[in-house]
């Protein structure tokens, strides 16, 4: 089983990315096989349903995805949904990177008004590409640092983040055992 930490912010001191670390530090400590997978670093070019997707950064980005069995998506909330990059990374990537993936999110935002801003993106990894969704996310305002870059979360807030990071072991070990039992059900 592999895992897949990503951090999809653009901004060089970015809250959702300091949350995508302590994520990563966690899911390493559990000894699991974790990946990191930095937006910031893929530099994808925008998606324009056409040349875009033969772009070898765009092959790049696919094959990490196609990698990973669960995946945690670290993104900033503007203006009440992901930032752009994240859906731009989704749009190039489709369903051959996302298929049947489980999926948790962890959000950083600017208040608390916009709790709910990750549904539209979960919605469409369900209904698109069949990907599991965790029932539980994590969402961040006030108890996110506003200059990352080090420091450790509030006990509430590293509480929940080590709660994400069990569903996402748990969900997708189980998912994963139970897709090779219908294997071996339907082949014998």
């Amino acid at each position: 089983m592999r895992l897949l930490v990503a951090s999809c912010s653009l901004h060089p001191a970015s809250r959702s990315r300091w949350l995508a670390a302590h994520a990563y530090d966690y899911l390493r400590g559990t000894g699991e096989d974790v990946a990191w997978y930095d937006l910031r670093d893929a530099a994808l070019p925008p998606c324009d349903g056409a040349a875009a997707y033969g772009d070898p950064r765009v092959s790049a980005a696919a094959e990490v995805l196609r990698g990973a069995d669960g995946i945690l998506l670290a993104s900033p909330v503007y203006n009440y949904d992901v930032n752009a990059a994240a859906k731009n990374w989704i749009e190039l990537t489709g369903a051959g990177g996302w298929q049947g993936k489980v999926v948790g999110l962890l959000l950083a935002a600017g208040g608390a008004g916009s709790y709910l801003s990750g549904l539209p993106l979960a919605n469409s990894l369900m209904t698109d590409f069949r990907c599991v969704l965790l029932p539980r996310f994590v969402y961040a305002y006030g108890d996110v640092p506003r200059h990352p870059g080090g420091g450790d979360p509030a006990p509430d807030l590293a509480g929940r983040i080590a709660h994400l990071g069990e569903d996402l072991r748990l969900f997708t070990r189980n998912l994963a055992e139970y897709r090779e039992r219908e294997r071996q059900r339907q082949s014998g």
